[in-house]
């Protein structure tokens, strides 16, 4: 992708969570600063963010997730973008995730992990650290 074309970022909202506020400022967050966002709504699943991560042919992804399954739902996502020959685009994972779980995400493969309280110019920053711009 051209270095000048805007950042494209997919957030997505995976599994049962009913809230997506967190997710929409986010969102707007990124679209503030330069980014093109494609938000999925709620309730997706990983077989629905990865297809549509190929299909817009994003830069990066951000989970939204509040419902306390991120381990095994990053995990899944990880290895189902393998799967589909996309294991370079950076995940983020942001929402209610206690900070015993930070590095065991990391660990994971998950680029930056974002409590729902996290300053909302360091997430642009770290996506445009992650995707190289």
């Amino acid at each position: 992708m051209d270095k000048q074309s805007p950042i494209r970022v997919l957030i997505a909202k995976p599994g049962l969570d009913g809230h997506d506020r967190g997710a929409k400022v986010v969102a707007l967050a990124l679209r503030d600063a330069g980014m093109e966002v494609i938000y999925t709504g709620l309730h997706r699943t990983v077989e629905e963010i990865v297809a549509a991560a190929v299909q817009e042919d994003v830069d990066a992804i951000g989970l939204s997730i509040l419902s306390g399954a991120h381990l095994p739902l990053s995990e899944k996502l990880l290895a189902q973008l393998r799967a589909a020959g996309v294991a370079d685009v950076p995940v983020f994972v942001g929402g209610n995730i206690p900070q015993r779980d930070h590095e065991k995400l990391r660990a994971l493969g998950i680029a930056g992990v974002f409590a729902t309280s996290s300053d909302l110019g360091e997430i642009a920053k770290a996506v445009r650290e992650a995707v190289g711009r």
